[in-house]
């Protein structure tokens, strides 16, 4: 017993603030959850079509039903987090993932394929991709928050460009079904190093946030009266409601236009491959670009960083539509995707100057549902509007009033407004 203590309490001491080191370990869980996001899937779905004997829309069904499924398992997830912490959920969800990407590889069967895949997606996105990573920023970090949470953005990102390359590669000198059997192998492991680092909060292992020596005095009473708030008393907080509308506002607007700029740079004249190129190096130059707003929001405030980024995405937004195509599409194209990178994690980081430590994983968990949902009808909006019509124009005068829109949100969002 005395043993079995020792070994649960142990945990390195690095020559630096563990915060960086939850922060690296939370970022190997979300590298290997991203291989089967719904970037990843879609990247190399026509493997699978050509395995299997199956179309495109029966994959497409499997990434949209597994995202919704994620979404509605955050709120649970959210509300497990700050009661008992990341530290058991987050090594459970690892195994989960590992055993059901080794299972998904020798799936034979629709139905079988749709189960694994739903329940692997749906465990992984909340507790390795997106809102333990998060909130394991917030309760690690003060000052520096953002920018923690910004390089959990990033962690993603750059998980889903890597796992992309070595997944489509390996499906394509082996199949997809060794490149799946690879990530869960390699996945099974990662549970014992997030098992031994990972810690709810730095008071775990008798440090504070940020790294500070002390805290004062006012501080401490403060930590020590913060409770975690019902699900009744967060929806009775305004400021969640104007953060979930801007979030879910910016969001439709972001998601509708990324899904068609690669089909209007292509229709503009521009190539496939060139407009593929824009969209990947716009993509990676927004992960990037994440943490350094986050930096900027922790010198400044979030709401004034958060309209200065939708302001700055409706420039581009307007310019893409009205300038050559052929001359202007490429670069602006670029721009755009590079300042929009940072939109879908605004959000998260507004929640964090709101609610306290105790409280964000619920508040991320409850909107998780709305998240998803934003992710999901941006792309069939902007589909049912250009097919009715014919043209890409109001697409993306929609989207620039609707960052303006958001702008109005976030801006009202009261900051001190919590548990008080």
């Amino acid at each position: 017993m005395k043993n079995w203590k020792s070994f649960y309490n142990w945990h390195p001491n690095p020559p630096f603030y563990y915060g960086w080191l939850a922060l690296f370990i939370a970022g190997l869980g979300a590298f290997v959850a991203t291989g089967i996001a719904q970037t990843v899937f879609g990247g190399i779905q026509d493997f699978i079509v050509e395995d299997m004997d199956w179309d495109r829309k029966t994959i497409a069904l499997a990434a949209t039903l597994g995202t919704w499924s994620s979404g509605i398992v955050a709120i649970s997830i959210g509300r497990m987090i700050d009661k008992f912490g990341p530290r058991l959920i987050m090594p459970l969800a690892a195994l989960i993932v590992g055993i059901g990407s080794i299972y998904l590889a020798n799936i034979k069967t629709i139905w079988g394929f749709f189960i694994i895949y739903i329940i692997i997606r749906a465990i992984a996105g909340p507790s390795l991709q997106n809102l333990i990573p998060r909130t394991i920023a917030v309760n690690f970090f003060s000052r520096q928050r953002n920018l923690a949470m910004g390089i959990t953005t990033f962690n993603r990102i750059f998980g889903e460009s890597i796992n992309l390359q070595i997944i489509t590669t390996l499906a394509s000198k082996y199949s997809w079904r060794f490149a799946y059997r690879s990530l869960g192998f390699i996945t099974i492991p990662l549970c014992i190093p997030i098992f031994m680092i990972i810690r709810q909060k730095p008071e775990d292992i008798g440090q504070f946030p940020d790294g500070d020596k002390e805290i004062s005095e006012a501080k401490k009473i403060n930590n020590q009266n913060e409770k975690i708030l019902t699900f009744k008393q967060i929806l009775q907080i305004r400021s969640f409601w104007f953060i979930l509308l801007g979030e879910f506002i910016a969001g439709v607007s972001t998601t509708m236009l990324l899904f068609q700029i690669v089909p209007f740079l292509t229709d503009g004249g521009l190539s496939q491959q060139r407009a593929a190129i824009a969209l990947t190096v716009g993509n990676l130059l927004g992960g990037i670009s994440v943490p350094i707003w986050g930096y900027l929001t922790d010198k400044f405030t979030t709401k004034r960083i958060a309209a200065l980024i939708l302001s700055m995405a409706v420039i581009p937004t307007i310019l893409i539509s009205q300038l050559n195509i052929e001359s202007w599409g490429f670069i602006l194209s670029i721009i755009w995707t590079t300042i929009t990178g940072s939109i879908l994690v605004l959000g998260s980081m507004m929640y964090g100057t709101v609610f306290s430590r105790k409280s964000y994983g619920s508040v991320a968990g409850l909107t998780g549902p709305s998240r998803t949902a934003a992710v999901g009808l941006g792309p069939t909006l902007g589909a049912y509007i250009i097919s009715f019509t014919k043209s890409y124009q109001p697409i993306f005068w929609g989207s620039a009033i609707g960052y303006l829109v958001a702008i109005v949100f976030f801006t009202i969002v009261n900051s001190k407004n919590t548990e008080k």
